[in-house]
């Protein structure tokens, strides 16, 4: 497998990838240029420069897309998760970068340090001019609490300043612990003395900050963005600045980037520096080993650290569930093989010790089973929930019992225009998959190879003469399940068998007197 480098990487993580891939290094490629090469690679390396478009992902055969670096806006995360492409960041390799970066200019933009420096460049001794103001009993408004946002509040905390946030996302018993407030938009611009912003540019925080909302903000605030641009409305901003409503602003990033005819950076109350907040050394070489190693996970098939478009796992976790995932996909695959008729709900159903992990990777394993027998597009554990969604199917999670003592148990309840089936199935010990009943037919499988499974009513002689049929055409039995509703009444039989079974053969078990129906099902 070959993976494409497209921006500048360090070299530590270019190094990481050539000891597993082969690895090619190509910048400053237009979109065309991109789409005509991309066929070649399983895997592409971006940071902030090249984008992956909708075309580039639909012309490749990408297994992953990785990105040096935390936002991924220049990347079509919904083309990729559509076409099952895993996509990876690296949101921990510039944390540290980007929070000092940001206490940087909120300290720079409190003393009107820049302006200071050019003043006495000039030979003049300005002291009056650039009066300043103190941190310390101050309140640092956050908009965004995730590992950059959090980590400029604990450092705001430390200078003294009481810290203020918002994010819709963030769980307060989270935030509490280091002394932060956690309030709702409006309040944190309200009483906020300076305001930081560290969250991603999507359809809901586009122009978040606009002139409706500086307007609630205190008379002489000082705004940090050190994120994205496109969060602040900069029209409305410009008039914040010129108007005296913001006192000073600093800004790393722009909407339109560089913003060398933005009549922003020709204002004195602004502070303006070019993306740098995660441009240092040591953040360059996170980054790109970080990704590099999640580039080698996804193309071996592993689970990786930093997904975008996929469920976060962390590693010991990972342990855990890895074999309910698996008996998940199995119970998905087999109830598809064994009945049809248009999905119109799967429900989920964890008991036993499952219970206390999240469950939400072992439901996309399960609807992946579902949906690789019915879908000609490829069904993986990126794009499951987005073609299951996308086909009008209702996905239940439910949890009835976290007992850890009990074994972990996994219902698969699916419902069709044609009625309601379930599988269930456990994990014994470590890894000990079972399948132990088919709708209401209890039964003790092991979903390994290949099996028979016929639906008939119970007589005697009627294994015997499955059995011999399967004899005569040289297939192995390797072992026998039966599970029935009550004597001589309807009966599940499975068959584990070493080889495949023709059509051919299973037209004639089919025509065996009490038989309604056989299936060959490959685990």
């Amino acid at each position: 497998m070959r993976v494409l480098i497209c921006d500048d990487l360090a070299q530590e993580g270019i190094d990481i990838l050539k000891e597993e891939f082969d690895v090619d290094i190509k910048t400053k490629l237009s979109e065309d240029e991109l789409v005509e090469i991309i066929p070649n690679y399983a895997a592409i390396v971006v940071r902030s420069a090249t984008k992956v478009t909708k075309k580039v992902i639909e012309n490749s055969n990408l297994k992953v897309i990785g990105r040096a670096g935390v936002g991924v806006d220049n990347i079509d995360v919904d083309t990729a998760t559509q076409k099952g492409i895993l996509v990876v960041n690296a949101p921990e390799g510039n944390t540290i970068a980007a929070s000092e970066h940001t206490i940087a200019l909120l300290m720079a933009a409190a003393r009107n340090i820049p302006a200071a420096v050019m003043s006495l460049k000039n030979k003049k001794w300005d002291r009056k001019k650039f009066m300043g103001v103190e941190l310390r009993g101050k309140t640092l408004g956050v908009v965004g609490l995730g590992r950059i946002g959090k980590d400029v509040a604990i450092k705001a905390i430390g200078l003294g300043m009481n810290v203020i946030a918002y994010d819709p996302y963030v769980i307060k018993e989270h935030v509490e612990n280091i002394n932060v407030k956690v309030a709702d938009l409006e309040t944190v611009l309200k009483e906020a003395d300076f305001l930081t912003f560290h969250v991603p540019v999507t359809k809901s925080t586009y122009h978040m900050i606009d002139k409706e909302r500086i307007n609630m903000m205190k008379d002489r605030v000082i705004i940090i963005n050190c994120a994205r641009g496109g969060i602040i409305d900069e029209a409305a901003l410009y008039e914040g600045l010129v108007s005296g409503k913001i006192a000073a602003c600093a800004l790393d990033v722009f909407e339109q980037e560089p913003p060398l005819d933005s009549p922003l950076i020709d204002l004195p109350n602004v502070i303006a520096t070019p993306h740098l907040g995660a441009s240092t050394a040591e953040a360059q070489i996170n980054v790109a080993v970080d990704v590099a190693k999640d580039i080698i996970r996804a193309l071996k098939g592993e689970m990786v650290k930093n997904p975008v478009n996929m469920i976060s796992i962390r590693p010991e976790e990972y342990k855990e569930i890895k074999p309910f995932m698996e008996l998940a996909e199995k119970m998905g695959s087999i109830y598809t093989q064994l009945k049809n008729g248009r999905i119109s709900e799967v429900e989920m159903i964890y008991s036993g010790k499952v219970g206390k992990f999240d469950v939400r990777p072992i439901t996309t394993a399960g609807i992946k089973g579902i949906l690789t027998n019915i879908l000609q597009i490829p069904a993986n554990v990126v794009n499951a929930y987005f073609l299951a969604k996308e086909r009008g199917i209702k996905i239940i999670e439910k949890k009835v019992s976290k007992d850890q003592d009990a074994p972990g148990t996994v219902i698969l309840k699916i419902t069709t225009d044609k009625g309601v089936g379930s599988i269930t199935g456990t994990v014994f010990g470590k890894d000990e998959q079972r399948i132990v009943a088919v709708d209401e037919y209890k039964i003790d499988l092991i979903p390994e190879g290949f099996a028979l499974m016929s639906f008939h009513r119970d007589r005697p002689g009627i294994v015997g003469e499955v059995g011999t049929l399967l004899g005569q055409n040289d297939i192995n039995i390797a072992y026998m399940q039966l599970g029935r509703k009550s004597y001589r009444g309807e009966a599940l039989m499975v068959l584990g068998v070493d080889e495949e079974i023709p059509e051919s053969v299973l037209n004639k078990i089919r025509q065996i007197k009490d038989i309604a129906d056989a299936v060959f099902i490959k685990f």
